[in-house]
Parts: C-alpha cells; sequence; structure tokens
C-alpha cells in the first residue's frame, strides 16, 4: 500500500504544517514516510505546497507526478493540481475560498467550509487542522486517535493552543461525515 497526498494553499495558511502532522501520524503507525515541503518564494502569500508519501514498504522514490489525494486550500491550488490525482483518490477543497468543485467524477470529491468551521471552533487559523481532520476521516488513511495525538505533540510548545486545534480537529471529522 502506498498513498501519496498533496496538500497545497497560500502560504500562511498552515499546509506544511499539515503535512507535517499527516506524516508525523504515520509514523506512529509504523509506515514509511516521505515528507517533502516546498520552501520559497510562495511562503506568504503565494502558493505553498508539500507531498506526503506514506507507504508500508520502503519508499523508491518521494516525488510523484499523480498522487492519490489533494487537500486544496485556495481555487489556484485545486486548478494547478486536481487534474493530476489519480482516479479513486480524495479531493478535499476549501468551499470557503473555492465556489465550485474540481469537476472530476473519478475521485471521492469533498467540499469542506473549513474557514467558517475553524471560525466556530475557536479561530480561522485553523482551517487547516479542519481541512487535515476532514480528509482523514474520509481517506482512513490513519487512526483518527493517532492524529489527535500527532496534534497535542505538535503544539505541545504552545499548549494554550491544544483544546482549539481539538476543537478544530473534532469539527472537521463532523464535516467529513456529513458530507
Amino acid at each position: 500500500m502506498q498513498s501519496e497526498v498533496m496538500f497545497a494553499g497560500f502560504g500562511g495558511q498552515g499546509i506544511l504544517l499539515s503535512g507535517k502532522i499527516l506524516a508525523h501520524a504515520a509514523m506512529e503507525e509504523g509506515y514509511e514516510v516521505a515528507w517533502i515541503p516546498s520552501y520559497g518564494p510562495e511562503m506568504r502569500g503565494g502558493t505553498a505546497y508539500c507531498l506526503v508519501v506514506i507507504s508500508d514498504k520502503p519508499i523508491g522514490s518521494p516525488i510523484i507526478k499523480n498522487p492519490k489525494h489533494l487537500v486544496a486550500m485556495n481555487r489556484p491550488s485545486l486548478d494547478k493540481f486536481a487534474y493530476a490525482i489519480k482516479p479513486g483518490g480524495v479531493i478535499l477543497s476549501n468551499a470557503s475560498l473555492i465556489p465550485n468543485p474540481a469537476g472530476r467524477s473519478d475521485v471521492d470529491e469533498l467540499r469542506v467550509q473549513t474557514g467558517e468551521i475553524a471560525a466556530q471552533a475557536g479561530s480561522a487559523k485553523a482551517a487547516n487542522i479542519v481541512a487535515l481532520s476532514a480528509f482523514v476521516a474520509r481517506s482512513g488513511l490513519v487512526q483518527l486517535k493517532t492524529l489527535k495525538h500527532c496534534i497535542e505533540e505538535e503544539f505541545s510548545k504552545r499548549p494554550q493552543l491544544i483544546p482549539l486545534n481539538l476543537k478544530a480537529m473534532e469539527a472537521g471529522i463532523a464535516a467529513a461525515q456529513k458530507e
């Protein structure tokens, strides 16, 4: 089993953090993992992206042309990457910023109002955690209890943020179950 997840959006939306948390969760479950972040001028406003490869065998190459899944947090990211997703994968799009679906009938498309849901949970800045949690709930790549543990660990140096992010996680899971 090998799955690849492309996270993409504007710099500052927590794209790299989402990928890092998923990679950590997969490692906690004993999978081989590659996390390829994109650093550069796209940070803080332009398109930022990262790729997470999860496998039960050694990963031959972390460079993937056609990932299985996509979490798109803005319209340019959906437009840029949706065509490359393998049939049967999951495309999660941030319906708060993306008015239209990807238009693919061969994937499981999940549209979540991540901004509004995160704001209701306590801060719109947690939209990436809402999206990540909804994606994991739909794809089943890792167990939700492992994801929760990794979110807690990620924010352990700023413990005041843990309750907010766990609330955002629960809201993301609930959103995925409604769709």
